[in-house]
């Protein structure tokens, strides 16, 4: 799955369903949703500063990956939420959550010549679940389905009307 682009789409896809039931769901919360489908993928800042630098600086052990785990995943958001004001901090948590969730669920399913997934749950588990594999991490398909997928969603919710009137008034919060 050409990561980025096919974890930005599920986000997508998943808070603009959202947001024709929840009011305060705008399109600039939407974008929030597919931040924190990135969130896992700090991890890949290994490419450019190496675990072992890092830790040295810190003084303690380190290892990108980790961020790529249920509990890296969740300090991410964390700090993340600490820089938004404080009004915004439930709805900000939320949806870096809920990205970062998804990007963690569509990893889980990669094929891995194991049959097993990462510890994708670490730090609560080290258990590496079986995964269905439905892709390979290189396949082109899955970000073109995702974006058709996406483009439907998109019309569908705009075409309907599903989406409210976003400058009327909130009568009261959802």
């Amino acid at each position: 799955m050409p990561d980025l682009l096919s974890h930005a789409l599920i986000a997508y896809t998943a808070c603009t369903l959202l947001s024709t039931r929840y009011r305060w769901l705008t399109p600039q919360y939407v974008t929030v949703g597919m931040a924190g489908a990135f969130v896992p993928d700090i991890a890949k800042a290994e490419l450019l500063v190496d675990s072992a630098v890092v830790g040295n600086a810190l003084g303690v052990p380190f290892d990108w990956f980790g961020v790529h785990t249920l509990g890296g995943s969740t300090v991410a958001v964390l700090l993340g939420v600490v820089l938004v004001v404080a009004d915004e901090r439930r709805r900000v948590a939320v949806l870096l959550s809920f990205g970062a969730a998804s990007h963690l669920l569509a990893d889980a399913l990669l094929l891995n010549a194991s049959g097993r997934s990462y510890a994708v749950l670490w730090p609560l588990t080290s258990y590496h679940p079986p995964t269905p594999g439905l892709y390979h991490s290189t396949d082109v398909w899955p970000s073109l389905v995702l974006g058709g997928v996406a483009l439907v969603t998109w019309w569908f919710v705009r075409r309907s009307g599903a989406v409210r009137d976003r400058h009327e008034p909130e009568r009261h919060r959802q």
